[in-house]
């Protein structure tokens, strides 16, 4: 089965997790809503085409690894305070202004926020799109990624990608051997495994995964609230599972 290679590299990077009060916390993997948030933005799809986005994360099967990690997996906390009034506005990926109702001030005091980033990452993922001759295609997902209909950014907007998105097509038969046959790049020789995250059943036959779990990933998108959840296999794979390391 063919996949869909999609590269994400940034100086800042934030695949989101359960927001706890004000502190938003991040995990090591993309999760299935980040990605079909990611490629509806670059085919142009606006967030009120609810049934199109949910239709798409239902379709997405997944796998990714990290292919660098941040110096001593350290987090970066970015400490946000807002205080807007009624005429205060901000330019939004649409192309329009956007502001707030309300009287002269939204609060009296500041909202005070964490938000955690990690710092110069980079994550390979594989995904195919079941079934495969429904629209959009992977073809049409790897047109919109090398010319977005609207600037792409990776979990949050501060998060600029600084190298396309787009990379290839993998081949395998499950995301796990698609992700495998997907070559490493070359400065990443000098790690002895690799973290990754597939599927539950799409792969345990190629590799034993460190551990097994329900992770809470997927969006209603309908009703707007995240909760759904999934079954995934994480593990630690050895640098000689993968395909040859080739250069960038």
């Amino acid at each position: 089965m063919r996949h869909l290679i999609v590269f994400l590299e940034s100086p800042l990077m934030a695949f989101g997790g359960e927001t706890i009060d004000n502190y938003g916390v991040i995990r090591w993997f993309p999760s299935a809503s980040m990605l079909t948030g990611l490629l509806a933005n670059a085919l142009g799809w606006r967030r009120i085409e609810r049934e199109r986005h949910q239709r798409l994360q239902d379709r997405l099967v997944f796998a990714a690894r990290i292919d660098r990690k941040p110096a001593a997996d350290a987090r970066l906390t970015d400490f946000q305070t807002a205080q807007l009034s009624k005429k205060d506005q901000g330019w939004t990926t649409r192309g329009v202004p956007e502001g707030r109702d309300g009287g002269e001030k939204t609060y009296d005091a500041p909202h005070l926020r964490y938000r955690d980033y990690f710092a110069d990452m980079r994550v390979s993922v594989v995904l195919r799109l079941e079934p495969e001759d429904e629209t959009p295609t992977l073809d049409d997902l790897a047109a919109a990624l090398q010319e977005p209909a609207r600037p792409l950014f990776i979990g949050r907007k501060p998060c600029l990608p600084s190298a396309p998105l787009f990379r290839d097509f993998s081949q395998g038969d499950t995301a796990l051997a698609a992700l495998l046959a997907t070559p490493l790049a070359a400065d990443v020789s000098h790690m002895d495994t690799i973290r990754a995250l597939w599927p539950d059943g799409e792969g345990k036959a190629e590799v034993t995964p460190s551990r097994s779990y329900m992770l809470t990933d997927q969006r209603n998108w309908i009703s707007g609230l995240h909760g759904g959840g999934r079954l995934v296999c994480e593990g630690a794979i050895e640098y000689g599972r993968f395909s040859t390391a080739k250069d960038e």
